[in-house]
C-alpha cells in the first residue's frame, strides 16, 4: 500500500490510545515512599488513647499500657488511592491493627448498630478514631489481613477465618509483610503474599493511616512492633454530582408518573390507575460505576435501575434493579426482563438497615460481573460472578399500578478527580 492509498486515520482511535499512554505516564510517576524514616516520628501523632510508642533499631515499637483505650499512632497527612506495605511483628497475646482511610469523631457521636438482630446505639467520645482496620492478630485467631469496622458499626467488613489460605498467611512470632492496596471502592490486602480481603465499600475515599495498639488487660505489658512503613500515592478518587440540585439536565423521562425539582429534591409520584412505569432516565450509559444516593420512599414501590435497555410497554426499561420500597425488600437485587429476584433480602434483615419514612442512603457498585449494594452503609446484596448484564442506562422507577410517592438527592458518582492519577481496574 503506498502513501496515497492509506486508509483515513480513525480519530477515536487516537484519543483511546493517547489516553492510555497518558495513564501509563502517570502510574510511572508514582513511586515508593517511606510513611516512617527509622529515625523519628514525624509525620506521625498519637490519637485515642495513651500507650506507647518509641523507636528502636529502626523498628516502631507499641507498647500496651494498663486502662488504656485502642490507642493509634496516625498519619498527619491524608491519603485517598494508595498503596502500602509494612511488616509486623505481634506478641500473640494481644490484638493489632493498621487503619485506613480513618478519621476522628469531631464530638460524641451517637451510632445506630444492629446486634442480636436488633438496632442498638452506641456512643463514641470526641477524639476517638474510627475507620476502615485491616487486622493483625494472632496465628489462632485466623482473622489476620481481614477488614473490621473500628468504632463505626463494630463488624467485619471481610472476614477471612473461613478462607483455608487467607486464614493461615499469618504468623506468630516472625515478621510478616502486608499489602494493602486501596483504588475507589476496593480494599484488597495480602499477607505473606496471599491474597486475603476484596472488599468493595464506598463509605470512606480518604483518611489517615494509622497503627493500633489494642486496650490490653494482660499482667504485664504485651507489644507490637512495625517496619519498613512504605506507600505508592495514587490520588484519589471523589464523588461527582450527576443531578444539579435545579434541573433533570443529563437525564430525560419515560412516562407515566410524574418528576418534579423542589430545593435540591427528586420528587416522583405515581397513581394506581397508571399501569406504566414512570422512569427517569439517564441520558448516558453506564459500564463500570459507583454510584450512591438518598431516599425517602413514603408510599408505593420503586427502586434504582443500572445497567438498563429501554424497551417496548409499560414497564418501559430491563434491567436490574435496586429495589426502594417504603416497608420491604429494600436493597435487594431484581432483574426486569430476567430473572426476577436475584437478591432477595429478609424481613428480618431489611429491619436492620432500613429507616422507614426516613432519608436513607443507597450505594451501587458495578464491575464488570461483581455487584454490590449498601443501604445506609451495611452490605444488603452481592453477586461474585455473575453472568448477567454489563452496560446500561441508570434510571429511577415509579412502579406501574400504585400510589408512589418517593423523594432523590444527592445523586452522585465516583470518579477521578482531575488531579488524580488513573489506575487499572480493581
Amino acid at each position: 500500500m503506498n502513501r496515497f492509498t492509506r486508509k483515513p486515520v480513525n480519530l477515536v482511535q487516537m484519543v483511546l490510545v493517547f489516553a492510555a499512554f497518558g495513564s501509563l505516564l502517570a502510574e510511572e510517576k508514582s513511586e515508593w515512599k517511606p510513611l516512617f524514616d527509622g529515625k523519628t516520628l514525624d509525620g506521625w501523632e498519637v490519637k485515642s488513647g495513651f500507650a506507647k510508642y518509641q523507636i528502636e533499631d529502626g523498628t516502631i515499637v507499641g507498647t500496651t499500657v494498663e486502662g488504656s483505650p485502642n490507642t493509634f499512632l496516625c498519619t498527619k497527612k491524608m491519603y485517598g488511592d494508595f498503596e502500602l506495605e509494612f511488616e509486623v511483628k505481634v506478641d500473640p497475646s494481644l490484638n493489632s491493627g493498621v487503619q485506613i482511610r480513618s478519621h476522628i469523631y469531631e464530638k460524641d457521636t451517637t451510632i445506630q448498630v444492629s446486634a442480636g438482630g436488633k438496632k442498638r446505639e452506641r456512643v463514641h467520645q470526641a477524639g476517638r478514631v474510627y475507620g476502615y482496620q485491616v487486622e493483625i492478630s494472632s496465628q489462632k485467631t485466623s482473622a489476620s489481613g481481614g477488614i473490621y469496622d473500628e468504632a463505626r458499626q463494630g463488624i467485619w467488613l471481610y472476614d477471612v477465618s473461613k478462607d483455608p489460605a487467607a486464614s493461615k498467611a499469618f504468623k506468630d512470632d516472625q515478621w510478616n509483610k502486608f499489602r494493602v492496596v486501596c483504588i475507589g471502592d476496593s480494599i484488597r490486602t495480602w499477607v505473606n503474599a496471599v491474597p486475603c480481603a476484596d472488599l468493595r465499600d464506598p463509605v470512606d475515599q480518604t483518611g489517615f493511616i494509622g497503627l493500633q495498639v489494642h486496650s490490653f488487660k494482660g499482667k504485664q505489658p504485651a507489644q507490637v512492633r512495625w517496619r519498613n512503613i512504605r506507600i505508592k500515592d495514587l490520588g484519589q478518587h471523589v464523588w461527582k454530582p450527576l443531578f444539579d440540585g435545579k434541573s433533570l439536565d443529563g437525564w430525560h423521562i419515560i412516562p407515566g408518573g410524574k418528576w418534579e425539582v423542589r430545593d435540591g429534591v427528586i420528587e416522583g409520584s405515581n397513581v394506581k390507575t397508571d399501569k406504566r412505569h414512570g422512569l427517569l432516565v439517564s441520558d448516558k450509559r453506564y459500564g463500570d460505576f459507583v454510584v450512591r444516593l438518598s431516599f425517602k420512599a413514603v408510599k408505593g414501590n420503586s427502586g434504582l435501575y443500572f445497567r438498563a435497555d429501554k424497551v417496548e410497554g409499560s414497564v418501559g426499561v430491563h434491567g436490574f434493579q435496586a429495589e426502594i420500597d417504603q416497608a420491604k425488600d429494600v436493597g435487594g437485587l431484581y432483574e426486569t426482563g430476567g430473572r426476577a429476584w436475584v437478591v432477595q433480602p429478609s424481613a428480618e434483615d431489611v429491619a436492620k438497615w432500613f429507616k422507614p419514612q426516613d432519608w436513607n442512603q443507597m450505594a451501587v457498585s458495578a464491575h464488570e460481573r461483581r455487584i454490590v449494594v449498601h443501604v445506609n452503609g451495611q452490605k444488603t446484596a452481592e453477586l461474585s460472578n455473575d453472568q448477567g448484564r454489563l452496560e446500561g442506562h441508570l434510571a429511577l422507577q415509579l412502579h406501574g399500578g400504585q400510589d408512589v410517592q418517593v423523594m432523590f438527592k444527592n445523586i452522585e458518582i465516583l470518579d477521578t478527580d482531575e488531579h488524580g492519577q488513573k489506575t487499572d481496574k480493581h
